[in-house]
């Protein structure tokens, strides 16, 4: 369609609407003859018509879908794929992408070789949007450029789009409520939006770092760091003072670490931050945790747990008395599980007691303690003290040195049992590194009731689910080897998922539970690698076997179990496939005519 035919049936839609009066019309099109404007321009000059008015009418003419841009409704991460200048030159912003469709507003949508320059660039059908000219370019330069206007942009934003307030972090005192966003700072601003859009897209942590351009903003999603925002150059020393202001620390220390924590409400839900600053050659780096209750899953049937290591874990915590362990890296989920446990068996009739660091998450009917070794507050000294409490069950939120470990050895041996955590890479390990800290081997032997070993596997996004087949190698390094051909199922990619094919974790667990062979060779202080081959020869599955369970089923990926899971968590031979449930067998017989390798393929998912 040329422009002018364009322009011609707009300006008899407009009139059909009642926008304009035929005569106003006639007139327009003369003068548009004349100076060679556009018709939309004029109307919108001459006050006949508003711009907002006249797009959507545009848009019904066009066929194509009008928005006003606003925050929260672009993925600023896909300006990548088309470039900052190219984005300026087409004046067009891409808005989300679904599959390989990328819908991107655009100015002129009806610009057919525009289309095709980003479909170039891109490789995705583009789906076009009208928006106006001026929201388009405010957001290509707000987010791309470093010179953004951030006062400007963020007094533009509703007093709705961030509602926190600060509280007392500790005694619980007066709240005070923050400055309005229409009035407030635009730093103060700008911490809060950092905050509420982190909060809903169920970030776990905000990294604020020092950049030799300004400053650069991430945060944490499903064990992952994105890119949030970037401040332009000059405002580090004072986002990093206003985060200091809210974590009640010291802004006038810059070159030694300081922590800090406080609570704030944000969208109706009371949200812990734990703040730690650090000194870098750039500026300091702040780091916010961020602890939302809404997100804490505590229910064991709720982590991801199979049936037959959930019994093994359930018959640990049912013992009278006993030294039950879950290791793992840091941001595993070992507290969780640890909280998940006390849910458990939790109860009036038992006195639990915990010694933490920090609390994380508060719990009813739990008496929580917070280490403190600036004072002499130690997990061992924290330990002792409990023990003269008449406890029923405690936990350690870790132990770190010989001291704790013994303490809740002992604690374990007279008639309490113990839940701690510990940092090794299975659960065969935790002995070695028990024996390593100087416990003996006859008391470890009559303590430990199990150990779980667990890693956090993100799982396949529901909205963009897709199967495909894993390479040879991929299948090889999963014990998959002798089973070519077997279809699994990976996220595409899609707006949910910021485009990653992932949305949220599941836990994969392995669960060494202490029989009378695995007691004996504790005793004898046998190596790790004789406890894990009488482990595989007793059917127990190893992490990267469960995680593999977990991707047959469909939860998650191959390349994310082989990627959180250790190499030799294999152990001595594979026993993954033998060890599918016999309702997963069917996958083996699964018609995978059509589906390319490594290549994820659209399927319906329930």
């Amino acid at each position: 369609m040329t422009e002018l035919a364009t322009q011609s049936r707009l300006g008899a839609t407009l009139v059909a609407e009642g926008a304009i009066t035929p005569e106003q019309l006639d007139r327009l099109l003369a003068e548009q003859r004349t100076t060679g404007r556009m018709l939309g321009e004029m109307l919108i000059e001459q006050g006949v018509i508003d711009s907002p008015r006249m797009l959507r009418f545009l848009a019904q003419q066009l066929g194509v879908p009008f928005c006003q841009l606003r925050h929260g409704l672009v993925d600023f991460s896909l300006l990548s794929l088309i470039g900052e200048e190219e984005a300026q030159r087409l004046t067009v912003v891409p808005m989300f992408k679904v599959h390989d469709t990328l819908t991107v507003a655009m100015a002129e949508p009806q610009s057919l070789p525009k289309i095709d320059r980003l479909h170039q660039l891109t490789g995705c059908r583009i789906r076009p949007v009208l928006a106006p000219r001026e929201n388009i370019l405010e957001y290509i330069k707000k987010f791309t450029s470093g010179n953004t206007d951030v006062d400007s942009f963020l007094a533009s934003l509703s007093e709705s789009d961030v509602e926190v307030v600060e509280k007392e972090s500790v005694d619980g005192g007066p709240a005070t409520n923050l400055d309005k966003m229409v009035e407030g700072s635009p730093i103060i601003n700008l911490v809060n939006v950092a905050l509420l859009t982190a909060i809903k897209d169920k970030a776990s942590d905000i990294h604020i770092e020092p950049d030799k351009l300004g400053t650069r903003i991430r945060y944490r999603i499903d064990g992952t760091l994105r890119d949030l925002m970037k401040p332009p150059p000059g405002l580090h020393g004072a986002i990093v003072s206003r985060v200091k202001v809210i974590g009640r620390m010291d802004i006038a220390e810059k070159r030694l670490p300081q922590e800090g924590r406080v609570r704030i409400v944000a969208e109706g839900r009371d949200i812990d931050l734990r703040v730690s600053s650090m000194p870098t050659l750039l500026g300091e780096k702040i780091v916010m945790r961020i602890l939302d209750k809404a997100n804490l899953r505590i229910r064991l049937e709720d982590l991801g747990f199979r049936r037959e290591t959930l019994d093994a874990f359930q018959r640990m915590l049912h013992q009278p008395y006993g030294l039950v362990l879950v290791t793992g890296p840091t941001g595993s989920g070992k507290t969780t599980t640890l909280y998940s446990a006390l849910d458990l068996i939790r109860s009036p009739e038992k006195n639990i007691v915990t010694v933490e660091d920090p609390v994380e998450y508060q719990l009813d009917m739990i008496n929580q303690i917070q280490v403190h070794e600036a004072i002499g507050m130690t997990f061992a000294r924290a330990l002792r003290s409990i023990l003269r409490q008449d406890p029923d069950i405690i936990m350690v939120g870790e132990i770190r040195d010989e001291e704790t470990a013994r303490v809740a050895v002992q604690a374990a041996l007279t008639g309490h049992l113990v839940l701690a955590t510990l940092h090794t890479n299975d659960a065969p390990g935790a002995v070695a590194r028990l024996l390593d800290m100087g416990i003996e081997p006859y008391l470890l032997s009559s303590a430990i009731n199990g150990v779980i070993a667990q890693r956090l596997a993100r799982t396949v996004c529901p909205s963009c689910a897709a199967k495909y087949i894993p390479a040879q190698s991929v299948l090889a390094d999963a014990g998959l080897a002798d089973k070519p051909g077997r279809t699994f199922r990976k996220g595409a990619g899609c707006k949910e998922c910021h485009n990653s094919g992932c949305r949220g974790r599941a836990g994969v667990y392995a669960v060494m539970e202490v029989t009378s062979d695995l007691r004996r060779m504790i005793h004898r202080a046998a190596p790790t690698h004789e406890l894990s081959d009488v482990l595989h020869k007793q059917g127990v599955l190893t992490l990267r076997e469960e995680g593999v369970l977990l991707a047959i089923e469909g939860k998650t990926c191959l390349e994310e179990v082989l990627a959180v899971t250790h190499s030799e968590d294999t152990g001595a031979a594979p026993t993954c496939v033998e060890g599918v449930p016999p309702s997963n067998r069917g996958l083996e017989a699964r018609d995978t005519r059509g589906v390319e390798s490594g290549t994820p393929q659209p399927v319906e998912v329930a």
